[in-house]
């Protein structure tokens, strides 16, 4: 039970830390240098509030460093300092800026495109193909891949669209809350351009320079991810078998069952629905598919464009000889993108999509310049939240590798944990804090720097070399990322499960309670066909189409005819 309790402590880092002041801290201060990561985690769970949680494990972490050198009030004063100071740092780090940057400007693009009404029209042109009930749980399906950028985004503008055509073809409120749910966290998560991936690499860079290696690609690194994401690609996939073989099980098949009687919602208070109305388009406006999928293609083909261009003015030597000589070749682009600066290639695409967008929006006099860029910025002030989790995980991060947290950690674990334990504990432990706070994102910071410097060291000491070695940490990070959110997509107290249900139109606590048995069955089956099999050496490359033989059986089988 220690080993498992020690399994999910820890956060991220972002100042260069002499290797052996942490390792004298780690000797020195011993199991207290656990106390701000427990301190974190622990007050997420009682205050359910991740910012205050991070804040006061960062001050922990100072006041421990601090109190070392100095009196019991004075460490009161200096830590506080030192807290302003590692934000500031944070902040002043270049990396760090551009993902701060990309993230913003992510949440304004997101926000010019809803006002121009181009999601809605996309939304409006897949419901009007609905013909039958299976083709309108599939339409929602669609359009929740295709708001692939913001899973608060998914959440509020799915909903309210492809409820009539829900409704008309008598699929439950309940099915429709499950489909928004299932289609938010779970594509914005492995989506390579989306309000999330500044977050995600960040994390990973963050968490290899706990290790020592401070020339990784993190989004090279998230890219090979994709694959190993159990959660989500099987609860996707799910969802389209539940719809074409009309099968549903435990209390969804209620709801579903009611629903073809004519009462879509259950005797309960329903949920108010809820849009937000100053990003809904001007009445009289003309909606047109084109207002999103211009600055979309643009968001993504720039993105791929920047990551060619920045890669290839890393290269040096031989390899930009060979890049220059070949430039459209797999291992050209596989080395430029390997090369790439993930955080200014993305803000620059973020910044011509928002030109693009605005443009676009003047032009068919859809909204003056003015009111643009007050669409724009109110874009960046819905991503607040997320950067303000960024700073207080970097902070909180570079006192857990000053105080060598991860190193006593490691010297501790290493040697005793089994190698195919580590990354089903480290799904169930994110699992278990997601669920318990209701956040994916204060999950990731809190959990992931414990998961790289451990799987390393678990790898090393199973004996695991070179690419093995590097497979066995793409599985314990990608752990991490579904783990948090598994357990944010079933957790009550999340706000996306909350969007989900008002989006819906749909009771929330019989929304929790319809989805529970789902997530609950995916999740077993992501770690009984997925982390424990790859953990033993089996090929990505089968365990995937297991998985997804494993999700069929599970509906036909389990699941009953509605």
């Amino acid at each position: 039970m220690q080993r498992f309790l020690f399994l999910f402590l820890l956060p991220i880092l972002a100042f260069a830390v002499d290797p052996e002041v942490a390792a004298k801290n780690a000797q020195t201060f011993g199991i207290w240098t656990l106390v701000p990561p427990i301190v974190a985690i622990v007050l997420a769970f009682i205050t359910k509030d991740v910012i205050l949680s991070l804040f006061i494990g960062v001050f922990s972490g100072t006041y421990l460093i601090s109190i070392a050198n100095n009196g019991v009030f004075t460490s009161f004063v200096k830590g506080f300092i030192s807290i302003v100071q590692r934000i500031v740092g944070s902040m002043a780090d270049s990396w760090n800026a551009g993902i701060i940057l990309q993230v913003l400007c992510i949440g304004g693009v997101v926000a010019l495109i809803t006002k121009m009404g181009g999601t809605k029209a996309v939304a409006l042109w897949l419901s009007k193909r609905a013909k039958t009930g299976i083709s309108a749980q599939i339409s929602t399906w669609v359009m929740g891949l295709f708001v692939f950028f913001d899973d608060y985004a998914n959440a509020l503008i799915v909903g309210p669209i492809m409820r009539p055509i829900t409704d008309k073809f008598k699929v439950s409120r309940e099915k429709l809350a499950f489909i928004i749910d299932a289609t938010a966290a779970p594509i914005a998560g492995i989506a390579i351009i989306s309000t999330w991936v500044g977050l995600e690499i960040s994390l990973i860079k963050n968490g290899y320079e706990l290790i020592g290696v401070t020339d990784i690609n993190a989004f090279g690194i998230f890219v090979e991810t994709i694959p190993y994401r159990f959660y989500n690609l099987f609860m996707l996939f799910f969802i389209v078998c539940t719809a074409f073989m009309g099968r549903e099980f435990g209390g969804m098949l209620k709801a579903e069952r009611r629903a073809r009687t004519g009462e879509l919602h259950s005797t309960k208070s329903r949920m108010v629905d809820v849009e937000d109305k100053t990003l809904e388009p001007k009445e009289g406006i003309k909606l047109q598919s084109s207002n999103a999928v211009i600055p979309l293609l643009v968001l993504i083909i720039g993105a791929f464009v920047s990551f060619y261009f920045s890669g290839l003015n890393a290269l040096q030597g031989e390899a930009l000889e060979k890049a220059t000589a070949n430039p459209f070749t797999f291992e050209t682009f596989r080395e430029t993108f390997g090369n790439a600066d993930a955080s200014v290639a993305l803000f620059q695409s973020a910044l011509l999509a928002t030109i693009v967008a605005i443009f676009l929006g003047i032009y068919r006099k859809i909204f003056s310049v003015k009111e643009a860029i007050e669409t724009w910025v109110k874009g960046w002030k819905t991503m607040i939240v997320t950067i303000v989790i960024l700073l207080l995980a970097w902070s909180l991060s570079s006192v857990i590798k000053e105080l060598g947290t991860s190193r006593y950690l490691v010297d501790m674990l290493s040697a005793s944990t089994p190698k195919i334990v580590l990354p089903a504990a480290v799904f169930i432990l994110g699992s278990f804090i997601s669920f318990s706070t209701g956040t994916s994102y204060g999950t990731m910071g809190i959990l992931m720097p414990l998961a790289i410097p451990l799987a390393n060291a678990v790898g090393v000491n199973s004996g695991l070399e070179g690419d093995a070695l590097h497979a066995y940490m793409i599985v314990n990070i990608s752990a991490v990322l579904t783990g948090a959110i598994f357990g944010d997509h079933c957790s009550p107290i999340s706000d996306t499960t909350i969007l989900s249900s008002m989006g819906a139109g749909c009771n929330h606590i019989d929304h929790v309670q319809t989805q529970m048995p789902y997530a609950l069955s995916i999740c077993a089956v992501s770690i009984l066909v997925g982390y424990m099999p790859v953990s033993l050496g089996l090929s990505i490359w089968l365990a995937l189409p297991l998985g997804f033989l494993a999700v069929v059986l599970l509906v036909r089988f389990v699941g009953q005819k509605v």
